[in-house]
């Protein structure tokens, strides 16, 4: 996605646009061996579908003629955190749920409308060609032939090989932040309802940190399917098999996953992704930055998926990219620079937002967040409070979907409210190790 965006936004600057994947395309949405994860969730944030739209106007209105399903992250939500269910009420802030394949073969079918951008697939880069030192000036491609370009921009993910190949061109590689999470997470597509939803929805089921790993999520997608997924941290993982995949969901602290998944019909096996670590290529620290390339998405920063900021914030970086071309006027190392260090404050917010609650656990590793003993107890406090208040509920809604900033959660009259929820919160919820959702309206 983050390629097929940065591809839009380049169409309006430069006379023919390339796009080279490895990858037979699929002309519907179907999945592709490229993307592994596309048997999964991903969440496409408020912030990324206005992203998106920007770059491909009527994308939205497609993807719901062809089924995708709107939801209100709170009012159509049923999430267990903390032992306790956050409060269902209407927010505003509505995500737009599909699968990956369906939102890929929209973007596609819109680009290859455009006449100076091309598709090229079966197409494999071996390396970069250039200037050592200086400039970027092309690609290799694996067949042995040469692609040259004025801007090469580098989405193929978190398998990315430019490090090497900017060694060889004489380029030092990007300082790295690394995140151990050892992630494994494990999905079935099922058709079926939940009575107590009312409609489609989204549900959430965590153990507490930091000595419980496990969680569960089921997201609708188009056909009135559900993806259901179950995971865990630091090598809790699901099993595949159906019946062991069911026990998952059983044993999770909350039953509406387990009540959707028995009374469903299965559309295919249960399918397993692992995610080792959270990587993020620090291009803006450099001295020395290539002219003539940059990286995007998670070529650049690979997130933990389980917070759903990949897709947003690639096309946050798409934009950018835009935004910064009309300002230089030119592909030369200023371009990069700007891009890099727009794209580092985009980077941020999710990046220490993901990795304060990965170090809720123990065994994560890597660069720790300052001052986090102080920061969990506060998110704890949040947590609690969502289970009593909607206002709550909705200014973290409104930090984890990338709309206000997180400094909107310690002024001085929410964080007093945090409190008092947190307390009301924790009065009212009797002790327990599992709960069924109350058969509620929002």
């Amino acid at each position: 996605m983050a390629g097929l965006a940065a591809a839009r936004v380049l169409a309006d600057r430069f006379a023919r646009v390339t796009v080279v994947d490895r990858d037979n395309l699929p002309a519907g949405a179907e999945g592709r061996r490229g993307v592994p994860q596309g048997a999964h969730p991903h969440a496409l944030l408020a912030v990324g579908r206005t992203a998106l739209e920007e770059l491909f106007p009527g994308l939205t209105d497609e993807l719901v003629e062809l089924g995708a399903r709107w939801i209100d992250v709170v009012r159509d939500a049923i999430v267990w955190q903390l032992d306790g269910h956050r409060v269902r009420a209407d927010s505003g802030i509505d995500m737009l749920c599909m699968s990956r394949p369906l939102l890929e073969s929209c973007v596609r079918r819109r680009l290859r409308t455009l006449p100076n951008v091309e598709l090229r697939a079966d197409t494999a880069v071996a390396g970069l060609i250039g200037h050592p030192g200086e400039q970027v000036s092309g690609v290799e491609l694996a067949d042995g032939g040469k692609l040259p370009a004025d801007l090469v921009v580098d989405a193929s993910g978190r398998g990315s090989r430019s490090d090497s190949w900017l060694r060889e061109l004489g380029f030092p590689a990007a300082p790295e932040s690394v995140i151990t999470v050892r992630m494994h997470y494990t999905t079935r597509l099922v058709r079926g309802r939940l009575d107590r939803l009312g409609g489609p929805g989204m549900l959430v089921a965590a153990e507490s940190p930091p000595g419980h790993r496990r969680y569960g999520a089921a997201f609708p997608v188009e056909g009135d399917k559900w993806f259901v997924t179950l995971g865990g941290y630091h090598g809790d993982r699901a099993p595949t098999d159906p019946d062991g995949f069911q026990r998952f969901a059983d044993e999770l602290p909350e039953s509406s996953i387990a009540e959707l998944l028995r009374g469903a019909e299965p559309l295919s096996d249960p399918v397993t992704y692992s995610f080792p670590t959270s990587r993020r290529r620090h291009f803006e620290r450099l001295r020395l930055v290539p002219a003539g390339y940059v990286a995007v998405g998670d070529a650049l920063c690979s997130f933990n998926p389980v917070y759903g900021h990949g897709m947003t914030v690639a096309a946050l970086e798409a934009i950018t990219l835009g935004e910064c071309l009309d300002q230089r006027g030119s592909t030369g190392a200023p371009l990069a620079r700007d891009y890099y260090r727009r794209s580092a404050g985009l980077i941020a917010v999710a990046w220490d937002m993901a990795a304060s609650a990965d170090f809720a656990y123990p065994d994560t590793t890597g660069p720790r967040p300052r001052g986090l003993a102080v920061t969990h107890w506060y998110q704890r406090r949040i947590v609690q409070a969502t289970h009593v208040s909607a206002e709550v509920a909705d200014a973290i809604i409104r930090v984890q979907h990338l709309i206000e900033p997180a400094t909107i959660l310690l002024r001085p009259t929410m964080v007093a409210k945090v409190l008092r929820a947190a307390r009301q919160a924790r009065r009212a919820q009797p002790a327990t190790t599992r709960r069924t959702a109350p058969d509620w309206s929002p």
